[in-house]
């Protein structure tokens, strides 16, 4: 198949083989009603590929099921039903299943995360309405099959709305009802959790397997707690979220990097193909590309990728040098940044007993590359000016200004410093695709990126970062 290609406004990041996942699915060699234990009807999760919207379609079923043995539509109301399930998937209020508004999380991946869960609970709500209206479970199975459903839901704590516990608890409802509803409730908890590392949450595609002692998604319990309590507890890494994004995933990998292949693609750090100055830095995208191949091209291996340094701190470190002294009244120069391709190519590297990724950039014949994990790196621990001065708040004294062009930066191998308190200015001439580069050979310590360069962002950028030593502006 062809090369997969990440579009960047009008630059590319092209690798590995572009993959279908397409085919599989919504392919499922059971139904999820169906008879379980001593011939009572059941619901599981079928063996199969899923993305989110095929899950909700097969929770509905459950929820239909409620309604008729709720004698719908004298009694069973859906709209309150799907209320309370909105409430349970809120970030607020008395019976939010994750709480994370009045928590107010100030940690880069705390502020992502609690933004993520908000648009992926509305988005869920919005798609278990709509496939509810459309009855399909009911059409399919009709009221006598519905009507026999029925299950113990091993779930303990998921409050509902007055509304709800009234028709549930309420005289047509009952035990057998409750049982049902907290499960429809349960998977939809489990789902949006389950989702929450990935930036393009809705494409995801991953891998359902029937366990006996599990229920439809609930083989993420363990792994979700430990994630939870991470994010909760405000100590959540993102190493941490790449690991919870594998067994989200059934990678079947131990080990965590900052990204990873398994079986139906590529997870990576969701900055890639973005603009750096404000791509998401916790967040994970899935990308529908075989990064390594063995043997033939359905052989998907899972695979993690590593840092090419570690510890970036123990890693090797080079001067800036001088460049070309400058004023913080004329940070303008004329550099090469227009040579450089509109292509940039993602290179693995797997030898020895680990694999790492090149971000390689071609100019005139010599090919100019960083460790695509430290790029990921640099752009999480970078800085912006606006919002992001150091903590008094008063403008650092520096003195010294230098210009560099972009060439003279990325020649350099190990991470590029400078050991004075100066400003250090790179323009890339608006090229993206250079400035991802900058990030993976910069030291990650007072690294400023420019928007503008006008002379209010200057000031804001001259007073941002940790305050002290080697300032780098990349613009």
């Amino acid at each position: 198949m062809a090369e997969y290609q990440l579009h960047l406004k009008d630059k590319r990041i092209v690798w590995g083989k572009a993959i279908d996942v397409e085919s599989l699915i919504g392919i499922y060699p059971q139904d999820s009603i169906r008879p379980g234990e001593n011939a009572v009807l059941d619901w599981k999760l079928p063996d199969g590929i899923y993305r989110a919207k095929e899950v909700v379609i097969e929770l509905d079923k459950l929820l239909e099921a409620i309604l008729v043995q709720l004698g719908e539509p004298i009694n069973g109301n859906p709209s309150v039903l799907l209320d309370s399930l909105q409430a349970n998937l809120a970030i607020s209020g008395d019976v939010s299943s994750l709480p994370l508004g009045p928590l107010a999380l100030k940690d880069k991946a705390g502020v992502e995360l609690t933004a993520q869960a908000a648009r992926i609970g509305e988005q869920l709500v919005f798609w278990a309405r709509e496939i509810n209206s459309e009855k399909r479970a009911l059409a399919q199975y009709g009221r006598e099959t519905l009507g026999e459903l029925e299950f113990r839901s091993h779930c303990y704590g998921h409050t509902l709305i007055p509304e709800a516990i009234a028709q549930v608890l309420g005289p047509v409802g009952g035990p057998r009802v409750m049982q049902l509803y907290n499960e429809y409730l349960h998977q939809f908890v489990l789902l949006r959790d389950a989702l929450l590392p990935f930036a393009n949450w809705e494409q995801v595609p991953f891998e359902v397997k029937e366990h006996t002692q599990f229920k439809g998604l609930r083989f993420l319990e363990p792994a979700r707690k430990v994630f939870l309590t991470q994010l909760i507890g405000k100590e959540l890494t993102h190493k941490a979220i790449v690991q919870y994004a594998q067994s989200v995933l059934s990678s079947g990998l131990n080990s965590a990097g900052y990204g990873f292949q398994y079986p139906l693609g590529t997870v990576l750090p969701a900055g890639l193909g973005e603009s750096a100055g404000s791509a998401a830095r916790y967040l994970l995208k899935w990308h529908p590309v075989q990064t390594i191949q063995v043997g033939e091209p359905q052989d998907t291996v899972a695979v993690s990728f590593e840092y090419e340094y570690d510890d970036y701190y123990a890693a090797p470190r080079n001067e800036a040098g001088a460049g070309i002294s400058g004023s913080k009244d004329h940070l303008q120069f004329s550099g090469e940044h227009s040579d450089f391709p509109s292509i940039a190519r993602l290179v693995p590297n797997t030898g020895l007993d680990r694999t790492t990724v090149l971000f390689s950039l071609e100019r005139e014949g010599h090919a100019f590359t960083v460790d695509l994990g430290q790029l990921f790196r640099g752009h999480r621990f970078s800085y912006r000016p606006k919002g992001e001065n150091h903590s008094n708040g008063a403008k650092v004294n520096r003195t010294a200004i230098s210009l560099h062009q972009v060439t003279d930066i990325l020649s350099h191998t190990g991470l590029v410093t400078n050991t004075d308190d100066g400003i250090h200015f790179i323009p890339t001439g608006g090229n993206e695709l250079v400035q991802w580069a900058l990030l993976g050979r910069l030291y990650p310590e007072n690294v400023v990126l420019l928007e503008k360069g006008n002379e209010e962002e200057l000031e804001l950028a001259f007073r941002s970062g940790k305050g002290f030593g080697t300032q780098f502006l990349v613009l």
